[in-house]
């Protein structure tokens, strides 16, 4: 299972501005902010932003000055291979040090959307036990039923993160993991796509092919 929620798009008209530095091309923009306050390129930036996404990460470095915020809800699993990327992005997480004693546990803190019936019968167990350890916990502050729900936490534990990343790292995490076996990344991928001139300016292999 994952989640995206909340997303900002910032920083594309400053980002395009900077794409026609080099050449001093600034008169040539055609760009323009629409009745919703959505900026929206035009003809010529458009043409030129997408020549530079396909000319290669040299050419493409306004790429990493639009920047998208977002919360992202993904089990531990998955977020151990986002970590991956460690370029160019910034994330804040709900801390599972300080809140995991915080709430009572129950199947909605877990990815378990492909357990099969048994799997899930025998899960229900797990939570069942990372309950009794938190109600301990919350009792007696005894350290050692924290540790117990800290190591016994499965990957599956759900995390939502506040992350920060730019276009140019959006189109590394596309093609290396949209064809990935993890549901997660697909789902991620398809999120990708929702963004302002994802096809133009992210998806620039599909194209080429």
């Amino acid at each position: 299972m994952l989640k995206v929620e909340r997303i900002s798009v910032m920083n594309l008209e400053n980002a395009m501005r900077g794409a026609r530095n080099p050449l001093n091309s600034w008169a040539r923009s055609d760009s323009y902010y629409d009745e919703n306050g959505q900026y929206i390129l035009g003809e010529n930036d458009l043409g030129l932003a997408k020549r530079l996404a396909r000319a290669g990460s040299d050419h493409r470095k306004y790429l990493r000055q639009i920047f998208i915020s977002v919360d992202v809800t993904a089990p531990m699993y998955w977020w151990k291979e986002y970590d991956t990327y460690k370029v160019a992005t910034v994330a804040n997480s709900t801390s599972t040090m300080h809140k995991i004693h915080s709430k009572e546990f129950s199947r909605d803190d877990f990815s378990l959307d492909k357990l099969d019936e048994d799997s899930m019968a025998f899960f229900d167990t797990i939570i069942a036990k990372l309950e009794e350890l938190r109600l301990k916990y919350t009792e007696t502050k005894d350290k050692q039923y924290w540790y117990d729900i800290i190591q016994l936490l499965p990957s599956s534990y759900n995390q939502m993160r506040t992350c920060s990343l730019n276009y140019e790292t959006l189109i590394n995490i596309y093609y290396a993991r949209k064809g990935h076996k993890l549901d997660e990344w697909h789902t991620f991928c398809d999120f990708i796509n929702t963004l302002p001139y994802a096809k133009d300016l992210i998806m620039i292999k599909d194209e080429v092919q």
